[in-house]
């Protein structure tokens, strides 16, 4: 059975809460700049808010995007052993 957008949107928002939620600074010595990987963080959590503004006016498309880019963001972080969370 296929989701509905509005669940699909649902979902990752809350999956990506919980990443958030969890998500911890790691390895701050090999850390080449601390500072932009805040940045980084700050701007994912933007997405997040911008996902769930979205998703309350029922513009799930819309809402899906913005929650995918904000978990690229984490997973790129996580990639590069900045930060550490589970989805």
């Amino acid at each position: 059975m296929l989701m509905s957008l509005e669940e699909l949107a649902s979902k990752y928002i809350q999956k990506t809460e919980h990443a958030l939620s969890e998500l911890k600074n790691v390895n701050e010595t090999v850390r080449p700049d601390a500072e932009k990987v805040k940045t980084v963080v700050e701007e994912a959590k933007r997405y997040l808010e911008d996902a769930k503004y979205y998703f309350e006016n029922k513009r799930f498309e819309t809402s899906l995007a913005s929650v995918a880019y904000c978990e690229g963001l984490l997973d790129a972080l996580r990639m590069l052993g900045y930060v550490e969370f589970s989805w």
